[in-house]
Order: structure tokens, then C-alpha cells, then sequence
């Protein structure tokens, strides 16, 4: 089995671009191919991001034909342990990714993901702005005693993903050089929110973690440490979590309409971004860059061991 892909990464996070060679997953909606791709073809997920041939840093991105007439492009994002609704940083990296196969041109492509379309628009100079879905708090100060650290307050809110952004102080600083003691800091946070029961809307699982603090970069607003499901941080300053943040901002009133937001990664990258209301909806836009940084033919041995990837712990 032979599986192309075009790998990029956007401010330092790694998307991994399935061209062709993956699953026929049928007809149906993103979301309906999604469950199908979950529940029939997981293992080809996993030998696609997992080690020996990825890492668990990163996403996996497949592309497949919209059921939506209004769309260009469908895509299935997943990781090292399982799918995600939405990713702006690999949405970043799909649209430059299909300029590089010169499958686009600049102006606005519309995108169908599991959580509904999303556009973004690819500027002449490569930069991509993508209009994400409608994004919103679902509870603030919410408390959560974690192991060694006592009371953590943060809100829980929605960007493509659920998310718990920490409005404490972090007793860590977020720099690279600390990343196990903010990794171990922010799964304690996870398991927390698990055992306590405390959940996104409808008992959606919240399986990104955030912290923030003051940025580093003079052009950014804030600095941010982004855990993601597999345990893995992001390289990036994270799309679905910028527009999370900016959701909670504006909803406090600390956020004006079509203001502009700079959220810095730990890593130092920079997303530029923004709210607009639409209906009475919060609709964030997030402007980045990405970079192809391979093509590759990615080879399915049955005969090799690893064949379908090793599994994240």
C-alpha cells in the first residue's frame, strides 16, 4: 500500500497532507466519513502520524472530495491518538499545500470539515487568513483541584476544539527549556477535569489544555502553552485555541470587533487574528504561514512489524 502525502508545517507545527492512496470512505458528509474512518480504518491513522514514520507531534490531514456543492476541498484531520473536529494550523498548511501542487491560486477556497465549512483565503505573498467556525465560551472561572497544584481556574470554551485556557498564572514559566514540567502541569490539569466530571457542551470531552502569559514578541498580545490530546504540544500558537481565546475576550468585552489579537506560540511563532459577529455568532479569522517541507510516498509493508505504527502511550 502506497500513500502519498506533502508534508508542511505551520509556525513550527507539523501537518502531514494525505493526497492519495487512503481509505474509500464512501459518500455522506466530512463527519460521516470521519466516524467511518474512526470505527474501519483507524489503524491506517495511526500508520500515517505514529512513529516509525511520524511523530507525535504530527496532524495528519486527509483530503477527500466535499459533499458540500458551496466547498473546494473536504478534509479529516487526526493525531497520534485519535480525530479532531477542527485545525487551524493544518488548515494553514492544507491551503499552502494545494498552492505548492498549484491546485489553487490566490483568493478564497471554501473548506468542509467534521464540525461544519470553514473559508480561507491564500494572499498573493503565501499567507493564509482562515474564517474559522462560530466560537464561543461554554462556562467561565471554572475550578478543578489538580494534584500538587491545588485550585486551577479557567474557562472552558469552544474554537473547532474544546478547550480548558487556564486564567491563573502559570507556575511554570512557558519557555521551551520547561516543556516536561508544563507538559506534566497541564495533563495533571486534563486528568482533573476527567475525574471531576467537568466537561464541554453536552459532555464533549475537553482535551486541549491552554496556558498564557505575557509574550515575549513585541507585536503579540500574549504568549501561550498549548497541550494537545496525544500529549504532544503545539508548536504553533494554535488556531482552534486563538479562537477560543478571542471568543472569551470579546464575550468579557476586552476584545472589540475586527481588532486586532497576536497570540505568540511557546516556540515563538505568530498568529494574527480577529473577531467579527455574524448573526450573533463569534466568528474568529486566523492569518498564518505554513511551508511544505517534504513529498513523500509513504510505503505500507504487511510484512513489516510496525507496519501500521507504533501507538502513542
Amino acid at each position: 500500500m502506497r500513500i502519498r502525502v506533502v508534508d508542511s508545517h505551520t509556525g513550527g507545527e507539523p501537518t502531514r497532507l494525505a493526497l492519495s492512496g487512503g481509505p474509500d470512505l464512501g459518500s455522506g458528509s466530512i463527519h460521516e466519513r470521519l466516524v467511518r474512518f474512526r470505527e474501519q480504518f483507524d489503524r491506517l491513522r495511526s500508520a500515517i502520524v505514529n512513529e516509525p514514520r511520524g511523530s507525535d507531534a504530527v496532524v495528519g490531514a486527509l483530503l477527500c472530495e466535499p459533499s458540500d456543492p458551496s466547498c473546494q476541498a473536504g478534509v479529516i484531520f487526526f493525531n497520534n491518538v485519535g480525530y479532531l473536529g477542527m485545525c487551524g494550523h493544518g488548515t494553514i498548511g492544507l491551503v499552502a499545500t494545494l498552492a505548492h501542487l498549484n491546485r489553487i491560486t490566490p483568493g478564497e477556497i471554501r473548506i468542509e470539515t467534521p464540525v461544519g465549512v470553514v473559508s480561507a483565503e491564500l494572499h498573493k505573498g503565501g499567507d493564509v487568513t482562515v474564517r474559522n467556525v462560530p466560537s464561543y465560551r461554554h462556562r467561565k472561572d471554572v475550578r478543578v483541584q489538580v494534584d500538587g497544584f491545588g485550585s486551577v481556574t479557567g474557562d472552558i470554551a469552544w474554537g473547532g476544539n474544546w478547550f480548558f485556557q487556564v486564567k491563573d498564572r502559570s507556575p511554570v514559566e512557558l519557555s521551551l527549556k520547561n516543556l516536561d514540567e508544563l507538559t506534566g502541569f497541564t495533563w495533571k490539569i486534563r486528568l482533573a477535569l476527567e475525574r471531576e466530571g467537568i466537561s464541554g457542551e453536552g459532555g464533549a470531552e475537553i482535551d486541549h489544555i491552554e496556558l498564557f502569559s505575557a509574550p515575549r514578541d513585541k507585536r503579540a498580545d500574549s504568549r501561550n502553552f498549548v497541550l494537545c490530546p496525544g500529549r504532544s504540544y503545539d508548536r504553533s500558537p494554535c488556531g482552534t485555541g486563538t479562537s477560543a481565546k478571542m471568543a472569551c475576550l470579546h464575550t468579557d468585552g476586552k476584545l472589540k470587533e475586527h481588532h486586532p489579537w497576536v497570540q505568540e506560540s511557546i516556540t515563538g511563532s505568530i498568529f494574527e487574528g480577529h473577531v467579527e459577529l455574524v448573526e450573533g455568532q463569534i466568528i474568529p479569522f486566523i492569518r498564518g504561514s505554513a511551508f511544505v517541507t517534504s513529498e513523500a510516498v509513504l510505503v505500507l509493508n504487511p510484512h513489516d512489524p510496525f507496519c501500521w505504527g507504533i501507538p502513542a502511550a
